[in-house]
């Protein structure tokens, strides 16, 4: 049987947070209509963080007021970004049946992601997740710099795993292994996931990876190995954390569903589709690089395409 990779495209959130100019709510709807289009059935639409330190993800509410549109209980892939409980009651308020909590690998992220220590930010993570469990509410939790933090340098596999263990055992739906600079490497990649994989199987696991040294399809390559099913990737390579110097974007959503394709795995996506959804946020944002492979892509479509003209003609 083929075996099924889910790609969650964080683009919307991830993606936008940090371009120099911010999209529309109509404009972060047509996006994200053009990743469902393409058949992305996980999708990271926004976040409730303050508008003033994020102010393109302002009018999250919105966003998810257009998307839902009537459905009672909105989509079940759709998820918000919420980084304490104000942004939780937020979030829930609006019609979110997901959110995306951040831990952190070290204390120098924290206190400038949020200002707050690890441990701080981990006591924040168990009240969201008690209230979550009693609102009926999904909760995926993000550990940031799993491998290495741009103020504090190397972490320690062993710190990630217990906060890992922690997140599982306080009823998270699912642990996010955060590469947020880009600094892994696909080896430390597999020794970590492995390891987890071990202990808590993969189906609560899932992996995301920044592009910044050109190693984010071999990372994700090293983490499918281990077994890891589901991963984080955004639109046409956009991201880059406004609080974490060095960070570039995040692997392209399309090079990673080209690799996986070529390796025979089901995605669900199609890929022609996802490039117009690429060619969009290029056209939105003016600074959406496209993946690696966008070329390639390009080409290789335009080329199937002009035959098909021929064969009809």
């Amino acid at each position: 049987m083929v075996e099924k990779v889910t790609i969650n495209d964080v683009g919307p959130r991830d993606g936008l947070q940090n371009q120099p100019v911010s999209l529309s709510v109509e404009q972060r709807v047509e996006l994200i209509g053009a990743l469902l289009g393409a058949g992305v059935g996980h999708i990271e639409v926004g976040s409730f963080v303050s508008p003033k330190a994020v102010p393109a993800m302002a009018g999250t509410d919105h966003v998810l007021a257009a998307l839902n549109n009537g459905q009672e209980n909105g989509q079940d892939g759709f998820s918000v970004l919420v980084p304490n409980m104000k942004g939780y009651e937020l979030a829930r308020d609006a019609g979110a049946k997901c959110v995306v909590m951040v831990l952190y690998g070290t204390d120098g992220m924290a206190q400038a992601n949020v200002n707050m220590s690890r441990s701080d930010a981990e006591r924040v993570m168990e009240q969201i997740l008690r209230q979550a469990s009693a609102d009926g509410v999904r909760v995926l939790g993000t550990i940031s710099v799993c491998w290495e933090c741009p103020f504090d340098g190397p972490v320690d596999a062993g710190v990630i795993a217990g906060i890992t263990h922690r997140l599982l055992d306080l009823g998270a739906d699912q642990v996010t292994l955060a590469d947020t600079i880009g600094a892994a490497s696909p080896q430390r990649v597999r020794d970590l996931t492995s390891m987890l994989v071990n202990k808590h199987g993969a189906k609560r696991l899932a992996c995301h990876f920044h592009d910044t040294r050109a190693l984010g399809l071999a990372n994700v390559f090293a983490a499918l190995e281990s077994g890891i099913r589901f991963f984080d990737a955004s639109i046409g390579g956009l991201g880059g954390c406004p609080f974490a110097p060095g960070a570039s974007g995040n692997v392209a959503t399309e090079d990673v569903v080209m690799m996986l394709e070529q390796m025979d795995y089901d995605t669900g996506i199609d890929l022609p589709e996802l490039m117009n959804a690429s060619r969009l946020a290029g056209r939105l944002t003016n600074n959406a690089p496209g993946g690696r492979a966008k070329i390639w892509l390009e080409r290789h479509f335009n080329k199937n395409s002009d035959a098909g003209k021929q064969i009809h003609t």
